[in-house]
């Protein structure tokens, strides 16, 4: 796999080795070993599915400590722009943002270091998102930052009014309102 790094330390971009013939493709989509020696040590415990059809924003979601998560995210169908905001007060690119497009048709997968909000848009008519966690689902330290966020300047690649929300994704605070940053 190569790992491509991000303008915000940490958030990296794996595209795995594809091995196609005229049977199809082969991939190996995750290796404990080699995510560790190019990535880092992280012992994921869950695996999530989430299936939504265009204009589906999703987030920006984030779990606070002591169950804080990283993720490795992956579409095994259609397309998505995947979003994290570093949200760690004490980092210098407290604020800032990445998009980057994922898709069934380009294998890659992005990796969310703990202390990251996460979201994304489903640009395709349907999305099959498949995601690793390294720590359980805790409702008690969930949090979020609104997806329009204008200080955060996300163009989602979806028009606002085709974006289609959860009614929990449609009351986050913004950046500033949110008082369950990481420090």
């Amino acid at each position: 796999m190569e790992v491509i790094k991000s303008n915000i330390e940490g958030v990296v971009i794996i595209e795995p080795r594809i091995f196609a013939d005229e049977r199809g493709y082969f991939f190996e989509a995750f290796s404990e070993r080699e995510f560790a020696e190019k990535v880092c040590n992280c012992r994921f415990v869950q695996d999530n599915e989430a299936k939504s059809s265009y204009g589906v924003v999703r987030g920006l979601h984030f779990q606070q400590p002591p169950h804080a998560q990283s993720k490795l995210v992956r579409v095994v169908k259609g397309k998505v722009l995947d979003v994290v905001v570093d949200i760690r007060k004490s980092s210098p690119t407290f604020g800032r943002h990445i998009a980057v497009e994922l898709s069934a048709e380009n294998h890659r997968q992005l990796f969310i270091p703990q202390g990251f909000a996460h979201g994304y848009a489903v640009l395709s008519d349907e999305a099959i998102v498949e995601y690793k966690c390294d720590d359980f689902y805790h409702p008690e330290c969930e949090g979020g930052i609104a997806w329009n966020d204008a200080t955060l300047g996300i163009d989602w690649q979806v028009p606002a009014d085709k974006i289609i929300l959860s009614e929990r994704d449609k009351n986050h605070p913004t950046l500033t309102e949110c008082n369950k940053l990481f420090e």
